[in-house]
């Protein structure tokens, strides 16, 4: 009992100084950061926010969207998710968090581009290929994870399975083409895109060297924005 309340007492101190690290941070923010952009905070306090994009992201700690983008406050609309994943379209009643989204962002704050950025070492796309175990606190995250069977046949069938990394960095930037499409099953993504007020884009983010690739629809194919 005490080695377990020792343990206990262990995480809970490193888990406040993870906490005391981001109020730290808060007081930065408050005393310079907030004091640049004051203006702008209180226009859009006044006026209400009118992104023009939504990015739909990865959960992942590493891909933070407005560092990445330098977007300021009031640029994006961010969703973001285990995998980047969008559900096809389902007319039910049931709770759907990334389908709220995708409608608030499109039906009711009218963006004109939605960014799918999905990006390398995802977590989501490496537990395509192991097992999940059957347990309660795991049943969400299993049935979520089979948005990404799609895009793992699509690329097994193409790379083969035999060099691992080439397998799962395939399995990425496909994964990111699976939920483009999966975005066209939404009524009025699909109506706004047909009608040219809407705009749909596949990033990918390399972690390692800071590289975003597009995906290029002539060349079918990820492309490095040139810097």
């Amino acid at each position: 009992m005490k080695k377990l309340l020792r343990l206990y007492h262990s995480v809970a101190k490193r888990a406040l100084m993870d906490v005391q690290r981001m109020i730290e941070h808060y007081k930065e923010f408050k005393r310079y950061h907030f004091k640049e952009h004051e203006e702008l905070f209180i226009e859009l306090a006044k006026k209400g926010q009118s992104p023009k994009t939504l990015f739909i992201g990865c959960s992942d700690s590493r891909v933070v969207p407005s560092l990445i983008t330098g977007a300021k406050p009031g640029d994006l609309f961010v969703f973001r998710n285990i995998g980047n994943f969008v559900p096809p379209f389902k007319p039910d009643k049931e709770f759907h968090a990334t389908a709220a989204a995708i409608e608030y962002a499109v039906s009711v704050l009218e963006v004109q581009d939605i960014i799918v950025c999905g990006h390398s070492h995802c977590g989501a796309c490496e537990s395509l290929y192991k097992d999940i175990p059957d347990r309660i606190e795991l049943i969400h995250t299993k049935k979520w994870l089979e948005l990404g069977s799609k895009a793992k046949e699509m690329a097994i069938e193409e790379v083969g399975t035999e060099d691992k990394e080439l397998l799962l960095r395939t399995t990425e930037r496909l994964s990111i083409l699976v939920q483009l499409e999966n975005l066209l099953t939404y009524p009025e993504v699909k109506r706004r895109v047909e009608d040219g007020r809407l705009f749909l884009h596949g990033w990918y983010f390399v972690i390692e060297s800071g590289q975003i690739e597009y995906f290029d629809e002539e060349q079918g194919d990820f492309i490095p924005i040139e810097l």
